[in-house]
């Protein structure tokens, strides 16, 4: 077995979600919650079959943002895993519902910073062990770091 990281890549402004699912009903699922979550939203998705045509699976609502979800996955080359990219929402806003969706196993990541993920690979195929999600922390906060938080967290609308 050999251990490899792959990057994930999206653009910026942009968040992402990467789980795990086992079923090919996971595409209309996952297109049902994210479009019932936020009305307009804007995303791509992709799934990866791990049995039969073991083909890569895609919807959404935006063009280039499919393309993106399917560009990852193809270099994820991993069974039974999905890849949501999103503009102009937040992971918050669609990760209750995901959660809730029989088909889906576990969620690596919701981020928007830079992401590494360690996949295994053996004779047999690929599978995703976890994620790297951003940076190691430089400190702990101080009373301005809190203040700032705050600030930002009423400025984008999740607090009064």
């Amino acid at each position: 077995m050999e251990l490899k990281t792959v990057k994930l890549v999206f653009p910026e402004g942009c968040n992402i979600i990467l789980g795990q699912s086992h079923f090919i009903k996971t595409l209309e699922d996952i297109y049902e919650i994210m479009v019932n979550s936020v009305p307009g939203i804007k995303f791509g998705l992709a799934f990866s079959e791990a049995s039969g045509p073991c083909l890569i699976r895609k919807d959404g609502t935006d063009d280039e943002l499919i393309d993106i979800a399917v560009k990852n996955l193809e270099n994820l080359a991993s069974g039974h895993c999905f890849f949501i990219v999103m503009r102009d929402s937040f992971p918050i806003n669609v990760l209750n519902g995901l959660k809730q969706c029989f088909e889906v196993v576990n969620i690596f990541c919701a981020s928007a910073n830079p992401v590494e993920v360690i996949v295994a690979e053996s004779e047999q195929g690929r599978g995703i062990l976890g994620v790297i999600d951003g940076f190691s922390p430089k400190g702990v906060e101080s009373d301005e770091d809190v203040e700032k938080r705050k600030e930002f967290l009423r400025m984008i609308g999740y607090k009064l």
